[in-house]
This record gives C-alpha cells, structure tokens and sequence, in this order.
C-alpha cells in the first residue's frame, strides 16, 4: 500500500480552507486528505479556521476529532449541554455523531479581535467535501 502525503505548501499553510456558510462569514473548512474506503467508512480531513466574531453552531451527523494547532486570541468550545472549555494549542477533542458544539474566537487585550482566529486540523468519518 502507497503512502498519502501532502507538504506544507499543499496543506493549510500555503492556502487558507474555503469559506463555509456561517452567520458571522467567519468560518473556514477545506478538505486535504481522504481514506480510500466503502463510502460509510470513510475518513475525510483537513483544516478548520474559526475566525472572531459571530459564533458557529454545528450539528454533527458523523464522527470527528480536532486538535487545536494554533489559536489567536481567545477560542472557546462548548457542546449542548453547558460544558465550555477554553481551547489552548495542543488541545484534542472528540465529537460524537448527533452533539451540537458552539465555537467561538474573541479578541484579548493582546490580540485586537479583528486579528483573532483558531486554526484546527480535524479527522471525520465522512466522505470528501461533505461537511
């Protein structure tokens, strides 16, 4: 079996994801690799950028994992249920299938909030393009 390899100038760092519908405009999401698998099985990842402002509530119909690589700011992740936790590099989530989760980036006093963002790269059990 070959091995699937992307460099930093075709991932992420040399393009930013494509937009993606949000109320505030400030949400981005660009597929980069996907397993070749029975459509049910497969798993689809790639960066997620999350900019200041308007909040993005998503429903997830398929599992996902993230792991925070960069954050500008203040990013806060919190699920229907109340739990809130402020997101710092490094940090790992898991997203059952049916969770409804709110991110959110704000400005700081070192970081005026037009500058904020949170950069993550995501893995998900769904087919390419599809979130």
């Amino acid at each position: 079996m070959p091995l699937y390899f992307k460099p930093g100038s075709d991932s992420y760092f040399s393009n930013q994801p494509p937009a993606i519908p949000s109320p505030g405009k400030n949400s981005w999401l660009g597929d980069n690799l996907h397993s070749d698998a029975p459509k049910d099985k497969i798993l689809s990842s790639g960066f997620y950028k999350q900019g200041s402002g308007e909040a993005l509530v998503y429903a997830y119909d398929y599992e996902e994992m993230k792991v925070c690589v960069e954050v500008h700011g203040k990013f806060t992740v919190s699920d229907e249920t109340g739990n809130s936790v402020e997101v710092t590099p490094g940090s790992t989530f898991y997203f059952p299938k049916g969770c409804t989760i709110t991110f959110k980036v704000e400005g700081t006093d070192e970081v005026p909030e037009e500058e904020a963002y949170a950069l993550n790269w995501f893995c998900g059990l769904r087919p390419a393009d599809s979130a």
